[in-house]
């Protein structure tokens, strides 16, 4: 795989390239475009080592949307991020970025600190997303090789079906642009949650065993979200009501990828993996989704890591809002202020609300 070290810089105003430049050239190859179509023709020739395109918006012969329409409609963005350059201090314009894929916006005149730490994040982000893409579609095709050889030794086929669920919950976070401290937070509150109720909720029979294996099944709750548009994944800013309608997919979609690993009938980790992955944003009054199950018609596991998603979800900082306290986290799910949980869940999470806040701690994003 050739080295993805190259930044390419669309300006054409010398001396704003000349400033990323600046900026830039310590850590990464330049290569500088006037316009849009210069940048296309450099773009074809030396795709395979571009990490990310700076791109102004205004320029002659072909301007910045006009480049990035291309770019899309060639699939380079599923590759390589895109930030935009700009002096317009315009919604429009960075609504109109964002929707064609664009993953980040910084005005002029520059901040070079800002710049560096922006561009090293992107770099680095996709660096590990597509590195990961690669080997799990390696890894998928091993796979179906494998099968048409194995079908007689159904446990081989198995364990090595798990371990490409462990691959595909790494690709999610890489994709999903979290640290990958995310899957472990989940799976370790996961754990907590499924020790008290099997203690204190006989009546589920949650094993000790069951734990294990159902809190390792937690990793793939957001798998569907391999199947949604990096424009709405990836997007910085709260996602519209259409957008929403689309990330809601991510669970039926999530199934429906887990359905087609051979074996998922005689597989009991990955019928918990389907379980959760499909029903993990059900709700108990019914208002969840994707079908508005009530009560204990959602599988209890799914109810656990869903309130293992919420908790995390509260506690953790995305770029639209900035994260709640432990204590006021756990206040909203206990008040049902992100939805209605379980009664006997909610007990449960008050009895380990405070291994949640060190599990946070310990596997925070922050380094």
């Amino acid at each position: 795989m050739v080295k993805r070290d190259t930044i390419l810089i669309v300006d054409d105003v010398e001396i704003n390239r000349s400033i990323l430049k600046e900026v830039l050239i310590d850590s990464y190859n330049i290569l500088e475009a006037e316009n849009g179509s210069e940048a296309i023709s450099i773009i074809d020739k030396c795709q395979e080592c571009i990490a990310l395109i700076l791109l102004d918006i205004v320029m002659p012969v072909m301007d910045g949307f006009e480049t990035i329409e291309i770019l899309k409609d060639k699939g380079l963005l599923n590759y390589i991020p895109v930030i935009l350059i700009t002096s317009f201090d315009s919604e429009e314009y960075q609504e109109k970025g964002h929707e064609l894929g664009v993953l980040d916006v910084i005005k002029k005149p520059f901040n070079s600190f800002i710049i560096k730490r922006r561009v090293r994040n992107l770099v680095e982000l996709f660096k590990h997303k597509n590195e990961m893409e690669v080997l799990i579609e390696e890894q998928v095709n091993l796979l179906n090789e494998q099968n048409k050889k194995l079908i007689n030794q159904a446990q081989r086929i198995s364990d090595f079906n798990n371990n490409i669920i462990e691959v595909l919950g790494a690709i999610i976070e890489y994709r999903d642009m979290d640290s990958g401290q995310h899957i472990k937070r989940i799976r370790y509150f996961t754990y907590e949650l499924l020790k008290v109720v099997s203690r204190i909720y006989p009546e589920y029979g949650i094993t000790d065993e069951l734990v294990e294996v159902i809190s390792s099944a937690s990793i793939m709750h957001d798998i569907g979200k391999i199947a949604i548009p990096d424009s709405v994944l990836l997007k910085p800013d709260k996602l519209t009501k259409e957008e929403f309608e689309v990330m809601k997919t991510h669970c039926s979609k999530g199934s429906e990828i887990l359905s087609l690993i051979n074996n998922i009938s005689d597989d009991e980790y990955l019928r918990y993996c389907y379980d959760i992955c499909k029903y993990h944003h059900e709700k108990w009054d019914g208002s969840g989704y994707p079908y508005g199950l009530k009560g204990d018609e959602i599988p209890i596991w799914a109810q656990i890591v869903s309130v293992a998603d919420c908790y995390d979800a509260l506690t953790a900082e995305r770029p639209y809002k900035a994260a709640y306290s432990h204590d006021k986290a756990i206040y909203m799910i206990l008040n049902d202020k992100c939805g209605v949980f379980s009664p006997k869940l909610k007990e449960c999470l008050k009895i380990v609300s405070n291994r949640f806040k060190e599990l946070s701690s310990l596997y925070s994003d922050k380094i």
